[in-house]
């Protein structure tokens, strides 16, 4: 030990005979009843929803209500064993509570007084759980990283609002929707700018994404919940002001460039990083940049089911990750399977099958605009999934090029399917699909992904030392949260 007094944070389990007023269990039943409440509410919604003054409960919000509650029941479930006899186990479970009720009030939120102060409320509660040691000074450093970046958006967020506020004379979202094209240019060009950086900042993408990979003190749970809804909030922010977002062509291929800085950026930072819970934090940096990438190109519906299967993907994985760290010596690495001609020639059919299913089920990619954009892109996803799928087998050849291009499109099948039932779902809002012609920068964009995925898998940043630092620098956290002694945090 470092002979450092502090409060031991890890002990015996608690006793059942202690009380508490809001105790673990009682928080646990009540976001499992939230979410049963919300899933009725999605059955027998009708067409426009509900509206009461400031609160707007329409296809989104029920939608949001139903993924919210369910990850947060699941993260709440898991807490009461994980944070057992912590001497934090109380404030975690309300500030996890808390967290839950301020983004569903988010999500319904009209009124954009009550839309800016959930908005930093959400941030608040978020910075408090990566912070909820308050002995450990690394905690509490990643804690005021994140709060900064947090008030920082909020108060942006504020003053855009108020700007639109003065020039609309609309108090709520909805009613600067429908002003949104009464808007000066130079008042329109500013609230859009500033929605997309504060979508940005809370997204975490580049180069906004120090405080994700800073955060890594939040208890395991936290991240979860983090990493599966807090950082979704940007792509719900953009299609809630899809009005003005999609007012001129020119700005959506500027958020389309946006995201795909991102999602090529969370790619390459992942490659170089060792530590698995960083690992997890790259991918995030680039599933949000597929996010917002989306939203450019006018799919809004594509936008909102990419965050909910990627938070059930990566709420897994969080609370998966223990079983990932094992302690072994060192071993050679075995050579991975081969594809051959045969191999590579099936999984491009299967790639090029799977961008037809997807057409089929969804519809989009039909006309020349940017569809074709998200089209191309699913079918280099499936490429990428199959041939690492075929590669990392140790079944059969036979085996493994028969079952690949099944399970390949059974995967393409359901995402299309979830598409068409989250558009179903989102029905009434002013706008969820607003596909653009085809230009230069979506070709630009293609063809960085094509390079960057030629790069990747051809081993580039090994070879190249400076490519390599360079990535490895920007994996890295801010300096006073690092963990760089056990004994910092361990309490053995």
């Amino acid at each position: 030990m470092t002979g450092t007094d502090h409060s031991p944070t890890v002990g015996q389990l608690p006793s059942t005979e202690a009380s508490s007023p809001l105790a673990p269990t009682t928080l646990t039943r009540l976001v499992w009843g939230l979410w049963v409440a919300s899933l009725g509410l999605l059955v027998v919604r009708p067409g426009g929803g509900w509206t009461f003054p400031g609160v707007a409960v329409d296809g989104l919000t029920v939608l949001m209500w139903v993924v919210v509650t369910f990850f947060s029941g699941i993260v709440h479930s898991y807490s009461r064993r994980y944070m057992a006899g912590s001497a934090h186990l109380g404030r975690f479970f309300h500030r996890l509570f808390a967290f839950t009720v301020v983004v569903m009030t988010l999500v319904a939120a009209d009124h954009i007084a009550l839309f800016a102060l959930a908005w930093l409320g959400m941030g608040l509660v978020m910075a408090d759980l990566i912070g909820i040691v308050r002995g450990w000074p690394q905690a509490q450093a990643a804690k005021t990283l994140a709060r900064r970046y947090f008030v920082a958006s909020g108060a942006i967020l504020a003053g855009v609002l108020a700007l639109l506020a003065w020039a609309t004379g609309a108090t709520t979202v909805s009613g600067i929707g429908a002003e949104a094209s009464t808007l000066s240019t130079p008042v329109w060009a500013v609230a859009v700018c500033g929605l997309l950086l504060v979508a940005m900042v809370q997204s975490s993408l580049l180069p906004f994404h120090t405080w994700l990979l800073s955060s890594m003190t939040a208890p395991t749970p936290a991240s979860a919940l983090m990493h599966a809804g807090f950082v979704n909030a940007g792509g719900i922010l953009l299609l809630r002001f899809a009005p003005l977002v999609t007012l001129d062509a020119a700005f959506m291929q500027l958020v389309v460039v946006v995201g795909a800085v991102s999602a090529l950026g969370g790619k390459l930072l992942k490659t170089v990083q060792t530590d698995i819970k960083r690992q997890l934090g790259c991918s995030t940096v680039g599933q949000m940049g597929f996010m917002i990438l989306q939203a450019g190109l006018g799919f809004f519906g594509a936008a909102i089911t990419h965050l909910i299967l990627h938070g059930f993907f990566k709420a897994y994985q969080f609370l998966s990750v223990g079983d990932a760290v094992e302690r072994t010596q060192p071993t050679k690495t075995g050579e991975t399977a081969s594809l051959g001609v045969f191999g590579t020639a099936l999984t491009a059919a299967t790639a090029l099958a799977g961008g037809a299913v997807f057409v089929a089920l969804t519809g989009k990619g039909t006309h020349f605009g940017s569809g074709l954009v998200l089209v191309a892109l699913v079918v280099l996803t499936t490429f990428h999934a199959a041939r690492t799928a075929v590669e990392a087998s140790a079944a059969p050849a036979s085996a493994r090029f028969v079952a690949m291009p099944l399970a390949m499109l059974v995967a393409i099948a359901g995402y299309g399917l979830a598409y068409r039932a989250v558009d179903a779902a989102l029905a009434g809002l002013p706008v969820v699909t607003a596909p653009a012609d085809l230009t230069a920068v979506h070709g630009l964009v293609l063809a960085a992904f094509l390079g960057a995925y030629v790069a990747i898998e051809g081993g580039a940043y090994k070879r190249s030392d400076w490519l390599y630092v360079t990535l490895l620098n920007a994996t890295q956290p801010a300096p006073e949260t690092l963990l760089t002694n056990t004994e910092d945090y361990n309490e053995y």
